[in-house]
């Protein structure tokens, strides 16, 4: 029988502690969800029950969230914790990580990108894949990297696998230093790649650090792709599932790159799973846009009866977006808002295609 994790969530609105009881309840672990609205009441039942996981505020009266996490750490080391804030302030971020936290959230994009932060909450309950990264439960380093990447921020990432142990320094968004094993900068960089499991964590951002990384995260991507394409394998022995999904990944980054685009995300059909991307955290906003947008233009296609759907097209002053089915999913890309429009077409149409290829 497996053990019903408890959660904590603490914080002062208690119309928020209603919002974040009604969602963690639907976590597929099923947690037992407890809520404090004050730091004495929440450190009172941490004191008489067992709880795996806090989810603090940050700005409370009296007894603030820093306060508490600093008590947590001395009185609970094993308690798992995650920040969960309004506050957009990258030094609550940086204290709140030497604190030792396992996550730092705001609650805007929490909101925004639900479907990733329930992820989080789940492998921090202790319910993480065989594959991946803990504290994003399925998710490749690459992803974590282009999380840090889409989101600018300045940070440290730790990157533990076994005895190994890799850095890799973010500064507004950009890499600028790697660190494994003795090397450093892009050769550093290209052996934490090959990782395909393993833990991390965010550390505070080193702003002085020297920079030895002067390529994009995309240029880097591309020429680790074009490497593994040419090194030469005398083995014959069959890749492994997990080695296969990682090149596949890397493999569909470089592709995106190579041709320009900005995302892709693969949408299936209603009930059917989950939408994918590469190169955005919209995802669930942007599928559930991509299968609306489909679904009239099939239901407006079969009233005129001009046949199957072959395209959509769509623009606005930040991006280019195109739709194509394919199969049993809709796939949408998006472009610069620069990109040449003649030559968008037959471009998403290569992507669609290598996507499960």
């Amino acid at each position: 029988m497996e053990t019903q994790h408890k959660i904590l969530v603490l914080d002062d609105d208690n119309d928020w502690l209603d919002l974040c009881r009604e969602i963690f309840v639907g976590l597929p672990s099923k947690p037992d969800v407890r809520t404090a609205s004050s730091a004495r009441r929440a450190l009172a039942m941490l004191e008489t029950e067992t709880f795996r996981l806090l989810i603090c505020d940050l700005k409370m009266p009296r007894m603030d969230g820093l306060q508490v996490l600093a008590i947590v750490r001395r009185r609970f080391p094993g308690l798992r914790t995650v920040v969960l804030s309004g506050l957009e302030d990258e030094e609550f971020r940086s204290r709140a990580y030497a604190l030792g936290v396992d996550l730092f959230w705001l609650k805007t994009d929490m909101q925004r990108n639900s479907k990733m932060f329930m992820d989080c909450i789940e492998s921090l309950l202790g319910h993480d894949a065989d594959g991946g990264f803990r504290g994003i439960q399925s998710k490749s380093l690459m992803d974590i990297i282009q999380m840090e990447c889409l989101s600018r921020s300045s940070t440290v990432l730790r990157i533990t696998r076994g005895p190994l142990v890799a850095k890799l320094w973010m500064q507004d968004g950009e890499l600028i230093d790697a660190e494994v094993e003795g090397a450093r900068g892009e050769v550093a960089f290209r052996r934490i790649l090959a990782w395909k499991s393993g833990t991390f964590e965010n550390l505070p951002a080193e702003p002085d650090r020297e920079r030895t990384i002067t390529k994009s995260i995309n240029a880097l991507l591309l020429e680790s792709a074009q490497a593994m394409d040419e090194k030469e394998n005398p083995s014959t022995e069959p890749e492994s599932i997990e080695e296969a999904g990682h090149r596949k990944t890397i493999w569909k980054l470089a592709m995106l790159t190579r041709e320009g685009a900005e995302f892709v995300i693969a949408v299936p059909r209603e009930g059917q799973g989950e939408p994918e991307a590469l190169g955005t955290q919209s995802t669930d906003q942007l599928g559930a846009w991509t299968r609306r947008a489909a679904e009239i233009a099939k239901k407006l296609g079969d009233k005129v009866e001009a046949g199957p759907l072959s395209h959509i097209t769509g623009h606005n002053l930040e991006k280019q977006l195109m739709v194509l089915p394919r199969g049993d999913k809709s796939f949408l890309v998006g472009w610069p808002p620069d990109a040449a429009s003649g030559q968008l077409l037959e471009q998403s149409r290569k992507l669609v295609a290598s996507w499960d290829s």
